[in-house]
């Protein structure tokens, strides 16, 4: 099948990116012997939209070593890496995606990837999905099962099983264990302020930093942001995560009372509209505002555009919406992912778990889908074991073991 992608010749420079983050990904690599030896996804094929950097064309390369026919395409225009891509082509997969796609084109590429007809979907955010229940019904039938890589994805999977319209079964990834702990909370927190700092070479120490959302991501980038030095204040609409916030010791109130005060803001949420007009209205000149969630639909930016009188581009991915008064807001990323619209993601340690999770899933799907009804699975409670044994050996940490004597203990009553 032919791939689109921008640029065959930088192929090379894709390599490298993929051997270095190879290079600190044990699990996968454990699990690319395994593969190689056993053939377990042998004769399937697998359609994987996921954010398209050396990372994920890891995970591709493994599915692929185990036998899988894999196509892929990126999740985010702004988070492709054209190097990467073309890397994956010279190494036989099929890839549909570049950095900067419009949306038609980012459309054009989920179709053609689909086009593989797959038997496995791997999707971050849920667009895969969607577009197998509108315009690819017709492929449904023949697909055992996905996985959902992110919380966005997950809620809208949720809502699909709710209405009943769910056509295959699909496992939430994001929800296992060995994910929402540490690649939401420890890799988001890590990836979201080098992304914002990278793009603005701005000190974080001394600054009221506003967190959008106390889930584990908003945890991540809170805590981030505490050791940077930074004064904390979080915004949520849920009383028991309010709560949590506050007995962590960081300052919570709503957003209106944080627009006045705030110097940089990250939404975390998931939600539509986090931060809009009353808040803008309200904000300090030279604000940062950075988005962590899938879509860019946190900060609203119809409201940025219509409050507006001036655009500038202040900086590579820093666009300065120029207000009446003459006060300029900063928006970063044009509100996509900042980790990897502004920068390289997740660091390559917590997507090895992440992966791991991911390629296990499959392999469990692939073994079991005939049993599973279209609904939303949690990950295996072994899969989830195997995956913090296996890093925990990675790192060189022993556990220890329950006697006989205490799992009689524990059993009784």
């Amino acid at each position: 099948m032919n791939s689109t992608i921008r640029d065959i010749t930088l192929a090379d420079e894709g390599q490298r990116r993929i051997d270095w983050v190879r290079r600190y990904m044990p699990l996968l690599n454990q699990l690319e012997k395994e593969f190689e030896a056993t053939k377990p996804f042998k004769g399937k094929k697998i359609a994987v939209s996921v954010h398209l950097e050396a990372k994920t064309a890891y995970l591709c390369l493994v599915l692929a070593a185990g036998g899988a026919e894999v196509a892929v395409t990126g999740s985010n225009p702004l988070s492709t890496q054209d190097a990467v891509a073309a890397a994956l082509v010279k190494a036989g997969l099929t890839v549909h995606a570049w950095h900067g796609a419009t949306e038609e084109e980012y459309k054009e590429h989920l179709s053609r990837t689909l086009d593989i007809r797959p038997d496995i979907i791997i999707d971050d955010g849920g667009d895969l999905v969607a577009m197998l229940h509108s315009s690819r019904q017709e492929l449904c039938d023949r697909i055992i099962g996905g996985c959902e890589e992110t919380t966005t994805g997950v809620l809208r999977l949720r809502a699909r099983e709710r209405e009943g319209k769910l056509k295959f079964p699909m496992i939430a990834v994001n929800d296992a264990y060995c994910k929402h702990l540490f690649d939401n909370r420890y890799g988001t927190g890590q990836s979201v302020w080098d992304g914002i700092m990278r793009t603005t070479n701005l000190i974080i120490a001394g600054k009221n930093v506003v967190v959008a959302g106390y889930g584990w991501c908003g945890k991540g980038v809170a805590m981030k942001a505490r050791g940077l030095g930074a004064n904390v204040i979080i915004t949520e609409v849920d009383p028991i995560k309010a709560l949590e916030a506050a007995m962590d010791g960081f300052r919570v109130m709503t957003m209106l009372e944080a627009a006045e005060i705030g110097d940089v803001f990250i939404t975390t949420t998931g939600c539509t509209k986090v931060i809009r007009r009353e808040h803008f209205e309200r904000m300090k000149d030279g604000v940062l505002l950075a988005n962590a969630g899938h879509f860019d639909v946190e900060i609203c930016k119809p409201d940025l555009e219509a409050l507006a009188v001036e655009k500038r581009m202040m900086r590579h991915n820093v666009e300065g919406y120029v207000m009446k008064d003459g006060r300029v807001l900063n928006l970063l990323a044009q509100g996509r992912l900042v980790n990897l619209a502004s920068g390289d993601g997740h660091p390559a340690e917590i997507m090895d778990m992440s992966f791991a999770l991911q390629a296990l899933s499959v392999q469990y799907l692939i073994e079991n889908g005939d049993k599973l009804e279209p609904k939303v699975y949690s990950v295996p409670r072994f899969i989830d074991y195997r995956v913090a044994r296996m890093k925990l050996q990675a790192m060189g940490i022993n556990i220890d073991s329950l006697t006989p004597e205490q799992e009689r203990y524990l059993m009784s009553y």
